[in-house]
């Protein structure tokens, strides 16, 4: 019997995966990865990598790529809460452009499962989030790729107050229309 309850967001495989919670009077337990669950849905992954990265509230990350090394990646916030975004970045797609948010929190434990050929990025909404990364390629620091945050032919709908906290990296990034080269 599947542990994981799989919900289509209505871009081609990138899925909301929920786990089935056992609770008690002592708490809960739950599996956040089983590999076996996972191929009987006919999601097969090699995850390889496990990040992890703690955030202040109104910190953005991203949006971030791999750009010869795309990673697949199953996120989950394992403290606070988080609004968590994907942009189809595979130009056959006819969602190519289009993108996909939820919360992610540690009361939720929703996890996203963002395929090869997507940029990834989250706002931070707790006072402070931890957020794990799954991925099936390993980290190459000279292969990073992104798009602005903020990107109007994009037009995320990021629940913010203000204007988000960024690296001087995140500020850089082109849009998507600008990149050459998957840069």
């Amino acid at each position: 019997m599947r542990k994981i309850k799989i919900i289509e967001t209505g871009i081609k495989d990138l899925l909301v995966i929920e786990p089935k919670l056992f609770t008690d009077k002592r708490g809960y337990f739950f599996e956040s990865y089983n590999k076996k669950d996972f191929e009987e849905a006919g999601l097969h992954y090699d995850f390889v990598q496990d990040n992890q990265s703690k955030s202040s509230k109104g910190v953005l990350r991203g949006l971030h790529f791999q750009i010869n090394h795309p990673q697949s990646k199953l996120v989950r916030v394992l403290e606070g809460d988080v609004f968590d975004v994907a942009v189809d970045l595979r130009r056959e797609s006819p969602t190519y452009g289009k993108w996909f948010g939820t919360v992610l929190s540690a009361e939720n434990n929703k996890q996203l499962l963002i395929p090869r050929g997507f940029a990834h990025g989250f706002l931070v909404l707790s006072d402070t989030a931890v957020f794990c990364y799954k991925c099936d390629d390993f980290y190459y620091p000279g292969d990073e790729g992104g798009i602005i945050w903020n990107d109007p032919d994009i037009c995320i709908s990021w629940p913010l107050n203000g204007d988000p906290t960024l690296s001087e990296k995140d500020l850089a990034h082109p849009r998507l229309k600008n990149m050459v080269h998957g840069r």
